[in-house]
């Protein structure tokens, strides 16, 4: 459910008229829903609500910092890939105590910036972070809490592109060497081991990987406990799917999810870490853009929009599908026709739809991409020197930029040319 609503032939953000925000700040634009956001937070919380837990929002689905300060101050923790990232939580008044550092490729500056500012653990995916986390913990003589990125080798049964627990995968440690790299970790002095991580990939729309998987952990938690191993938290990853397609697929429930996540590991007594982003912010979003022309061509007519590519690349990069809906409500009954909806780039690639069915529009109409608050502005760029564009953050009748677009002028000014020139 998300609160974005027809409502007298218009559309709206919870109680502020999609088209008024048009008005005020341009298009395209991005717009989030405060009540979804925290509606789907809920729905993980309350999943847990049995077990110690704690709900690490994947910061990498949407990071502009008023997002992130409006989920910590509903009780989330963040789950992080990056210095930037890191930062961004503090700057949004995240507790580093309630802040998980993931990746699969951190540097000794992001280690050393996350031993020197707090962590609740970082995420450890190889052997080699292992050995210069503890190298940089001894030179700062501090102990850092790590858990140990298993890859159990299942198939999420997602797109190629984001799938992370299978061995051909770059993610984690192969679960059949992990009480070995465990036994490493263990000996030595700097890393506190106190749990196993696991994640394998994003979009799921089944249950059944989760379940495979968290068997294998639960499995290997009982044998570290054996070995030794102080395994007192679970970090199980995220990737609940949202249902981008309006069809009979319907991604399980969070309380689905908790009931399974209670089933496979609840009898260890461990502490539970989850990390969605998709899930909480997916469908807290839409991206609106305005029709430019509508094109009729040898075969196909094309709705052109000033939103692009570099805008929301999902379509471009993952095939990505997006209910696509006009801001104006289409009276019952009325035409539909088949369009192309593209963006300006002079890229075949900036194609968002091909062949959708679409009501009749016009030039300078304004249209929604639903289901676009995860991964979306994170991912925008300004190719061909297109400016970044807004964020904007509705609570209830009440709105805020919480991204400004840049002028031509503040993007240019950032190039330096050499003084030979």
């Amino acid at each position: 459910m998300d609160y974005f609503l027809y409502r007298n032939g218009s559309l709206y953000a919870e109680d502020v008229a999609v088209a008024d925000i048009a008005a005020a700040v341009g298009t395209p634009f991005y717009v989030y829903s405060t009540a979804t956001l925290l509606r789907h937070f809920k729905l993980f919380d309350d999943a847990l609500a049995d077990m110690d837990h704690l709900i690490c929002y994947a910061m990498k689905a949407a990071s502009n910092q008023a997002i992130i300060k409006t989920l910590a101050q509903a009780g989330a923790g963040m789950d992080v890939v990056s210095g930037g990232e890191y930062a961004r939580a503090k700057a949004a008044g995240v507790s580093t105590d309630r802040i998980v550092f993931s990746g699969v490729g951190k540097t000794v500056d992001e280690i050393t910036t996350a031993l020197k500012g707090g962590i609740r653990q970082f995420n450890v995916e190889s052997e080699p972070e292992m050995v210069v986390l503890n190298r940089v913990a001894g030179e700062m003589g501090v102990i850092a809490p790590i858990t140990v990125r298993v890859n159990p080798d299942v198939d999420a049964k997602t797109h190629a592109k984001i799938a992370t627990g299978m061995s051909e995968n770059k993610f984690g440690i192969p679960i059949s060497r992990a009480r070995k790299v465990y036994e490493t970790a263990g000996a030595m002095p700097h890393l506190d081991v106190i749990g196993i991580d696991v994640h394998i990939g994003s979009q799921l729309t089944d249950l059944a990987p989760f379940e495979l998987a968290y068997q294998k952990v639960a499995e290997l938690a009982e044998q570290l406990r054996f070995d030794g191993h102080d395994i007192r938290r679970l970090d199980l990853g995220g990737g609940l799917g949202i249902p981008y397609v309006q069809s009979n697929e319907a991604p399980p429930l969070p309380a689905d999810y908790g009931k399974l996540i209670e089933r496979t590991v609840g009898h260890l007594g461990c502490e539970i870490e989850i990390e969605p982003g998709r899930l909480i912010a997916g469908n807290a979003g839409l991206m609106v853009s305005e029709i430019i022309y509508v094109k009729s061509g040898e075969d196909r007519d094309f709705i052109i929009l000033d939103g692009a590519m570099n805008d929301l690349i999902r379509p471009a990069m993952y095939e990505a599908y997006h209910e696509i809906i006009p801001v104006i409500e289409p009276v019952a009954g009325a035409e539909q026709a088949l369009f192309d909806v593209v963006g300006p780039v002079c890229e075949t690639g900036d194609t968002f739809a091909k062949e959708r069915m679409m009501p009749l529009v016009n030039a300078g109409d304004l249209i929604a991409f639903r289901s676009a608050g995860a991964y979306g502005a994170v991912m925008s760029s300004e190719y061909n020197t297109r400016p970044l564009i807004p964020e904007v953050l509705v609570n209830g009748d009440q709105y805020a930029v919480i991204r400004a677009r840049p002028t031509f002028d503040e993007m240019i000014n950032r190039d330096t040319i050499p003084t030979w020139l």
